[in-house]
């Protein structure tokens, strides 16, 4: 075919959208379709998400994607195929039959407080690095499944599927994981890309609970009868396996040129790193809290979890339910003309994990490192801001220095890209230039990936950042020439305890 119509499914931890995108050789066209939220419930101790929430809003994005692809003269069948991407790490448990043990657990929920050093103190935290290569977080799967071990639901499981291989397999039927989503977990083995049958043992998942591996690009199955008939789709519509990590798609979707970039993937968190060849498994890149996670085509995504716009979100949210909201446009052009580094915080203390207080969280962090609390809201979101981008050009350092590749470039892509501010004090905080955009990197990411799976694309990862060049028009950022202020502020928070 010379143009591929697909849907692609973005599931992000604050909403979902379903994109319909055209592509050809000279063709990359993208619209949004359908929008729908996504938030966690809170059931007495525990933090659930709404799958079958998500599940519905998918159904009905893909049931639009077919009647806008047909009202434009696309193919009869309604759409040629179907990625779905999501956030990392959580997961949904299967019983014998295949039905859904209840709710999804959400990353940040309280339960796996203390687990991780159960967990090192069995395996080793070394050992568990060398084998995976994952940044030690304490919301990874592998930590999840060890504080559900003895559980009812752990007991009666019989399958563990990541978020977006569940609405996959709710869609043909088909039980998997796809790769790049896989190696967030911390139960694959990054040196033979497979699941690890030791780590799997250790804290107890069932022989057989992991499910076979998909590689992006795989056909996941066509549709069954039942999602053809609530989509309005032919059941021939495949569902293709893309980069189901939202990160992952999002990096195909940088439009980088060559291999001297580093990226952002900037939204509720921070993704900062670079594409490399290969994993980088040493003990000082453990130390440094660096992750060696599966991309597109077999590269390596050598990154940095940052907490990212999450402090900003949670204030925005919080103020909205205080009956007091704020416009963010007007509050980060406010933000501008606050004078610099007063107040800093460390976006990863974990104190600013759970959702709740944002402001008095911060303001709490200030009075315990001896600052003074932003005395307004202004204020308050000039310290978030001037925070990350210290935290984003620690980890573009980092990295570069880990994994012995110099950069010139960082490319922003993602909701944050829209952030000028933030963008503008990223680049002077990194000393590179910052190319923001495009926002919808990870939707372009899945489209791409489907459209070569389809043979209407061809070629590598360069091949499709070519194409994405030439369709889109992102912002570049130069940093300042006066960089004593950045480094004082480096300097300020190289004595806080909570930074690696």
């Amino acid at each position: 075919m010379t143009v591929a119509t697909v849907a692609a499914a973005d599931l992000g931890a604050a909403s979902g959208r379903v994109m319909l995108a055209r592509v050809g050789r000279d063709l990359l066209d993208l619209t949004e379709v359908h929008r729908f939220a996504n938030e966690p419930v809170q059931l007495g101790l525990t933090l659930y998400w709404d799958v079958l929430a998500l599940y519905r809003g998918v159904l009905a994005g893909l049931r639009e994607a077919g009647r806008a692809a047909r009202a434009a003269g696309g193919p009869e069948r309604g759409l040629d195929g179907i990625g779905i991407d999501s956030w990392a790490v959580d997961y949904g448990l299967l019983d014998a039959s295949g039905a859904l043990i209840g709710n999804p657990v959400c990353y940040r929920d309280r339960r796996t407080e203390g687990v991780p050093e159960r967990v090192h103190a069995r395996l080793g935290a070394e050992r568990l690095y060398e084998v995976t290569g994952v940044q030690q977080l304490p919301f990874n799967t592998i930590y999840q499944v060890a504080a559900a071990h003895g559980t009812p639901a752990a007991a009666a499981a019989r399958r563990l599927l990541l978020i977006p291989d569940l609405l996959a397999y709710w869609l043909t039927g088909q039980q998997g994981a796809e790769l790049t989503n896989a190696s967030t977990t911390g139960l694959l083995d990054a040196g033979t890309g497979a699941w690890s049958a030791e780590l799997a043992t250790a804290v107890g998942l069932a022989p057989g609970a992991l499910p076979p591996l998909w590689r992006p690009g795989d056909l996941i199955g066509t549709l069954t009868p039942d999602a053809a008939a609530r989509t309005g789709l032919d059941a021939t519509v495949p569902v293709l396996a893309v980069g189901s990590h939202d990160t992952a798609s999002a990096v195909v979707g940088v439009p980088a040129e060559g291999e001297r970039f580093a990226y952002i993937s900037c939204g509720t968190w921070s993704l900062v790193g670079l594409e490399l060849d290969a994993p980088v498994r040493t003990a000082a890149s453990h130390r440094a809290g660096f992750t060696n996670e599966a991309g597109v085509d077999g590269t390596v995504r050598y990154l940095r979890n940052v907490m990212g716009l999450w402090l900003l979100q949670e204030c925005l949210r919080g103020w909205q339910e205080q009956g007091e909201p704020a416009e963010l446009g007007e509050l980060l052009a406010a933000a501008a003309r606050e004078p610099g580094f007063v107040s800093l915080v460390d976006p990863d203390d974990a104190a600013f994990l759970p959702p709740g207080d944002m402001p008095g969280r911060i303001a709490a962090f200030c009075r315990r490192t001896g600052q003074p609390v932003p005395a307004s809201r202004p204020a308050l979101v000039r310290c978030i801001l001037e925070s990350l981008a210290l935290a984003h050009a620690r980890a573009v350092e980092q990295a570069q220095e880990l994994a012995g590749r110099s950069v010139e470039v960082v490319h922003v892509v993602g909701g944050g890209a829209r952030n000028e501010l933030l963008c503008r004090l990223t680049a002077d905080a990194c000393g590179l230039p910052v190319v923001a955009g495009p926002v919808e990197a990870t939707a372009l990411g899945n489209a791409l990936v489907q459209a070569r799976a389809l043979g209407t694309l061809h070629g590598t990862l360069t091949d499709l950042r070519a194409l994405l060049r030439a369709h889109t028009a992102p912002r570049v950022h130069l940093p300042g020439t006066d960089r004593s202020g950045w480094d004082a502020a480096r300097r300020r928070l190289s004595g806080v305890p909570s930074l690696p």
